[in-house]
């Protein structure tokens, strides 16, 4: 007689998958709506789209949050890449005005930890309040045999709303004199880790040393600060009616980001010595022996945010992120293009 084999014995347990919903319930349901009329538990989230919105356009953006989870790992932090998955996928779509209404997530294991996956979606809940948004839903997959041990991927899906005629970048409005803020970063974010771990294991420091750039913290938890959430200071921001466009500097840094903000007959002029390059930048430059142009064009170098404003309410803009607990300095100007395509054009040096 054929000894029976359970979904358990496969590796696959759903008993682990059922206490795991339940305990991410309470944080779930910190992050509701008043359009939310069914989140996580049925087989989709329902929501409505808010009454105030007389044309409201859909915008939608997915993200991961990258080898960056490779120091979760070998550190068995699991509370902050959660913010960092939110933080990706809302800070895209907010750059074309929208404001996020809900978040669903998607987290794939070979074996599922309820702990450890708990911290992770306890930290994707801590981003849609941030953000603002709903956590309505997501897909927790247990898969023996595809990951590793104690490895894990996550992915992203936002969808907020925008007004149709606030849809931004407003490109055929933009002018040369235009103001370019440059809105701080709360380190490296979430792209370039494949290079940060390749530099960190060069240095011959681990990520239980003391932090080179920072030695009120060890390197590993300096590395794994979370990505900065730049929706409710953006959408400040965005009602003084002088922003025109946002770019989001993720992996391609300002030289590859900024331009997908910009019509064609118009470059970024940007002055690299208006702000201070952060000392885990400077750090990676070092270590990692790189020119200025191919730092400028892997990292945020300290902008995670880039607003295109006009001149007239350039300070309202910088003022409006300052309120909302954001660090916005002027970076430059827009100018006449020099090519058939929007660029960025640099002047001095990071400092």
């Amino acid at each position: 007689m054929t000894t029976p084999i359970t979904y358990r014995d496969a590796g696959v347990d759903i008993d682990a998958g059922d206490s795991l919903v339940e305990a991410i319930k309470p944080f779930a349901k910190r992050t509701l709506r008043p359009e939310v009329l069914a989140g996580i538990g049925g087989f989709g989230g329902l929501v409505e789209l808010p009454k105030r919105y007389r044309e409201p356009v859909l915008v939608s953006g997915t993200d991961g949050v990258g080898t960056k989870l490779k120091l979760a790992f070998q550190l068995a932090r699991h509370d902050t890449v959660g913010i960092d998955l939110v933080a990706m996928s809302v800070n895209d779509i907010l750059v074309q005005g929208a404001e996020p209404l809900f978040f669903l997530d998607y987290f794939a294991c070979g074996k599922l930890d309820v702990p450890v996956a708990a911290d992770v979606i306890k930290g994707i809940a801590r981003g849609c309040e941030l953000a603002g948004c709903a956590l309505i839903g997501g897909e927790t997959a247990e898969m023996p045999g595809l990951y590793g041990k104690g490895h894990f991927d996550l992915a992203g899906f936002t969808v907020g709303a925008v007004e149709r005629d606030q849809v931004l970048p407003r490109t055929d409005a933009m002018r040369p004199g235009d103001i370019l803020i440059g809105v701080a970063s709360s380190g490296v974010h979430s792209n370039g880790y494949s290079l940060v771990r390749k530099v960190v294991t060069n240095s011959g420091l681990t990520y239980a040393s003391l932090s080179p750039f920072d030695q009120k913290q060890k390197l590993g938890d300096a590395l794994l600060t979370p990505t900065r959430l730049y929706v409710k200071s953006g959408l400040a921001a965005i009602r003084t009616g002088g922003v025109k466009g946002l770019a989001h500097i993720t992996g391609g840094g300002i030289t590859d980001n900024l331009p997908r903000a910009l019509p064609n007959a118009l470059d970024a002029a940007i002055d690299l010595s208006a702000w201070q390059l952060p000392p885990v930048f400077a750090w990676l430059t070092r270590e990692a022996g790189l020119e200025q142009a191919e730092m400028l064009r892997t990292f945020n170098c300290g902008l995670g945010l880039i607003v295109v404003a006009s001149p007239d309410k350039a300070g309202q803009v910088i003022d409006a992120f300052g309120d909302n607990g954001e660090r916005a300095v002027r970076i430059g100007e827009l100018a006449m293009g020099s090519g058939p395509e929007p660029a960025v054009r640099y002047r001095g040096a990071l400092s």
